[in-house]
């Protein structure tokens, strides 16, 4: 199917209509898919549209969301109870150095926490500056935020086979 003058205005007037999905666009057309829609609107440089209407659809169903759950309870992750942005018992504040002044990356040393607060393109931006012990980036704290386990994944055991396999060959010297 060739893209006529015609057919691509319609796709304009179609697009436009943020109603319609980029399916239902492809079937109002005919003789395209999906996917040549939103390839051809790409290619014509059309404004984005918002995200997909499966969200909306899924939240306004009867119940009220995971948004809505969020906010009726606390999240916990990793013993971290967050409440806003700033978690409970992370220090919401830099710590004052002995002379006064704030953390910045001229005064940082070992053993200081190193944790950024703030925008660093603002005056104010400072780090957390308190005691992190030495060898750690972070004081315990900010360490619980920026320190998370990552899930085990239970590998297959021929996969597992394959990677000494692989590992062996690799190291295998050929006497020539």
């Amino acid at each position: 199917m060739a893209w006529t003058e015609d057919r691509v205005e319609i796709l304009k007037r179609l697009w436009a209509d943020k109603s319609l999905s980029a399916r239902q666009i492809a079937g109002r057309l005919g003789g395209v898919t999906r996917n040549a829609v939103i390839g051809k609107v790409h290619r014509l440089g059309l404004p984005g549209r918002a995200p997909s209407s499966r969200r909306t659809r899924r939240a306004s169903r009867g119940s009220a969301g995971p948004q809505a759950a969020a906010q009726q309870r606390p999240e916990t992750r990793l013993g971290i109870v967050e409440t806003g942005s700033v978690p409970v018992g992370a220090p919401q504040e830099a710590a004052r150095l002995p002379n006064g002044e704030y953390a910045t990356v001229l005064v940082l040393r070992e053993g200081m926490c190193k944790w950024p607060i703030g925008d660093p393109t603002d005056a104010e931006f400072r780090f957390c500056g308190r005691h992190a012990g030495t060898g750690n980036t972070y004081c315990e704290a900010h360490a619980q935020i920026a320190y998370q386990p990552q899930i085990r994944r239970k590998r297959k055991p021929s996969d597992a086979a394959m990677a000494i396999l692989d590992n062996l060959r690799s190291s295998r010297r050929v006497n020539v």
